[in-house]
């Protein structure tokens, strides 16, 4: 019995298993009716005979079920009803989520009166037998989640199916034209995540549907007309296909659509301006496809309560959203479009707005006075656009009391970080303003966020000391000042952030809509990150000018996953105790003046999969247990007196003074000139280890603010297609 709540896009599905829409009485309040007055009725024999059947090709043992007793009305997972016959007949059988392997047998079409058959959330293989789609009275059937494989039956016969899910298997072979004309009662079809290919879609007949999932299949061609036909479609979800094409005019038909998703294909052209007749709909996503020309204005005029996902396109010319007439938009993402001119002021008159993405458009100009109306703002993206003056934007911004999560990056180029005590952003808990080259130093005013969890101020030209305070955040996890030029002592309180040792919270804060990308290289690991809410808990110092000791109290750090301390002035040796950090998976020390041997005791660190000391005065053995042996050997470079792994014994050796191969250009630093940088770039080849991934094709060196375009955090379809390894 599972109740089936949520989608990708957010619309709330008021269906259960047993109650397809609201007209329908509950088929398990039937179901209990009917077995009213008989508490444990009789099973019939042929139902105990298939479950037998049943059973025998499925590993474990089903819990509940026990054949010393001949009543499997009994068993877990089964209702029996006894309206008809002194045997109670086998209505229901559910055993979603139960661990079972196997296969699905053929005797289980013994189960002649079956009604509900949920199998879902198991590992379940092989094919479908046939007879399975000709059962007369099944109105649920779900095996969604499973490894099932093969041609769906070419006759399929459910004349009183109302729900079918077989989601997130292996098929490979559409549902026939002659489906529809068997089962014509079905409301809900969930097909998504199968690899249906180029299948043709005939649903033209089945006239009662209202959800409608083909998401993941690799379907191909123009939008299917058919699906116009569909007068009672409320939730379609068409994603990540390859169809192609432009959009038809025809969808205005589903006036009853509240969910359209068609992301993640080809489609060209532009919108159908068709919004003004589809007035229930509540939910459009058209993000990653080739659409161009402007928003439509019945789009831009709709009054329903909308959340719009446009990102990764090629729409233009100016925002010009009615927020008079759209009071309700909820969430609105445009981000890497070719939109022009200044922000959009009249955005602010959208009070119920609590998501906007312009990211990576051409707007510029400077935060609208009148955004700090936007008292229900939590999420505001707006890196790498062109727009200037933080200290104004900062300034409108702290109005906004609901931000949670604000992003800057890429603009403010060569500007100063605002100092001004004054400034408070209490209900913050994501700041990210990376590669901006902003001077100055860490600003007191950030004390104040005390709800922060991720902070990203890396590549700018901050300088100065890091004050106490940093380490002092509840809820810190994420903290990435790297390629900057801090100074001094690491502060020791960084090894007590609560979160890191506690594990007291992470971002929860919805993250649909917000198309970050955030690519590192770490040795020959590339981590990829779809959002905000998958960055892994993360210390990032690197690229800095940091002296003194690794404080010991780094070992109290459990819950992080990347400690990244490259290239800084760090000396002393590397403390056993950070043997403690037990989840950490990359461990980056290298282009530093640490000297001693490396901890034997680091080998338990069963999660580390990038390790790096190269370029200090390492000396003595090198460990050669657990994660050890997977590391390469230049991991290990630069360290003369550090002795190979599997050599024995080690020969003591007077340590030289480390010499670096010199120091990584930072991106800002635009007076060497694009042919001096690339020869620098050859020099530094050994430390330069982290950098963003540059896409094929696009490998020529950009100059001054465009190089620093280039590097950024960038949509994830826009070049997921060239990551490698």
């Amino acid at each position: 019995m599972r109740s089936t709540t949520t989608r990708a896009g957010g619309v709330l599905l008021p269906i259960i298993k047993f109650s397809l829409s609201a007209g329908d009485s509950s088929c398990k309040k039937q179901l209990q009716q009917m077995i009213q007055g008989s508490q444990e009725p009789a099973c019939h024999m042929n139902d105990l005979t298939a479950l037998k059947g049943f059973a025998k090709c499925l590993e474990p043992d089903i819990g509940g079920w026990n054949w010393s007793s001949s009543n499997c009305c009994s068993f877990t997972g089964i209702t029996c009803d006894n309206s008809s016959d002194i045997y109670g007949r086998l209505v229901g059988l559910e055993l979603g989520n139960k661990r079972l392997t196997g296969t699905i047998c053929e005797s289980l079409v013994g189960l002649e009166q079956l009604r509900i058959l949920n199998l879902s959330l198991n590992s379940l293989h092989g094919k479908i037998p046939a007879n399975l789609f000709h059962f007369r009275n099944l109105e649920v059937l779900d095996l969604s989640n499973n490894y099932l494989v093969g041609p769906l039956p070419s006759a399929i016969h459910l004349p009183s199916i109302k729900y079918l899910d077989l989601s997130k298997n292996y098929f490979s072979s559409f549902i026939s034209m002659r489906f529809c004309t068997s089962s014509s009662h079905i409301q809900y079809l969930d097909l998504a995540h199968n690899f249906f290919g180029e299948g043709l879609i005939y649903l033209e007949n089945c006239t009662s549907l209202q959800y409608v999932f083909l998401n993941g299949n690799g379907l191909s061609g123009t939008f299917p007309e058919n699906l116009f036909r569909l007068q009672h479609l409320r939730v379609l979800h068409l994603q990540q296909n390859q169809f192609s094409g432009p959009l038809s005019y025809g969808i205005g038909n589903l006036s009853n659509l509240v969910e359209l998703d068609i992301s993640l294909n080809d489609f060209s052209g532009s919108l159908p301006d068709v919004f003004g007749r589809l007035r229930k709909l509540e939910s459009f996503s058209a993000s990653s496809n080739r659409l161009t020309g402007l928003l439509p204005a019945s789009l831009v005029n709709s009054a329903s309560r909308l959340r719009i996902d446009l990102h990764n396109n090629s729409l233009d010319g100016p925002i010009r959203i009615k927020c008079s007439a759209m009071a309700q938009v909820t969430s609105l993402d445009l981000a890497s479009n070719n939109f022009q001119g200044p922000v959009p002021a009249s955005l602010s008159s959208c009070q119920s707005l609590r998501a906007l993405n312009l990211a990576r458009t051409k707007l510029g100009g400077v935060v609208p006075f009148k955004f700090r109306n936007l008292h229900a703002l939590e999420i505001l993206t707006l890196g790498n656009t062109s727009i200037n003056n933080i200290s104004t934007a900062l300034e409108i911004l702290q109005h906004c009391k609901n931000l949670t999560i604000l992003d800057l990056g890429l603009n403010f180029y060569l500007e100063e970080m605002p100092s001004n005590v004054n400034l408070q952003f209490t209900s913050l808990t994501a700041l990210i303003i990376p590669f901006c080259h902003l001077r100055g130093s860490l600003p007191i005013w950030l004390s104040s966020s005390k709800m922060l969890q991720l902070l990203d101020l890396s590549w700018n030209s901050l300088g100065g000391s890091l004050p106490s305070w940093i380490g002092k955040f509840e809820y810190l996890f994420y903290l990435d000042l790297s390629n900057n030029s801090f100074s001094g002592e690491i502060p020791e309180s960084l090894t007590g952030l609560e979160n890191l040792v506690h594990k007291t919270a992470l971002l929860k804060e919805s993250c649909e809509h917000i198309s970050l990308v955030k690519r590192k290289e770490q040795g020959r690991l590339r981590l990829v990150y779809d959002n905000i809410c998958t960055f892994p808990p993360t210390i990032d110092l690197s690229h800095n000018k940091f002296t003194g000791p690794i404080w010991p109290s780094f070992g109290n750090l459990k819950n992080l996953h990347v400690l990244n301390l490259e290239e800084n002035n760090l000396s002393g040796s590397i403390p056993d105790s950070i043997s403690g950090m037990t989840s950490l998976e990359v461990l980056d020390l290298s282009c530093n003046n640490l000297s001693g041997e490396i901890p034997y005791s680091l080998v338990h660190l069963s999660f580390l999969s990038v390790f790096n000391v190269s370029y200090n005065r390492l000396y003595g053995d090198t460990p050669s247990g657990g994660q050890f042996m997977t590391f390469p050997d230049s991991s290990f470079d630069g360290n003369q007196a550090l002795c190979p792994r599997l050599v024995a014994p080690c020969q003591r050796k007077q340590i030289p003074p480390v010499v670096f191969p010199g120091k990584k250009m930072k991106i800002m630093d635009w007076n060497f000139g694009i042919g001096a940088a690339i020869g620098f770039l050859l020099t530094v080849f050994f430390c330069f280890k982290s950098g963003w991934v540059i896409p094929k094709g696009r490998e020529e060196m950009p100059s001054n603010v465009n190089l620093l375009r280039h590097f950024y955090i960038l949509s994830p379809e826009r070049f997921s297609s060239n990551l490698v390894e």
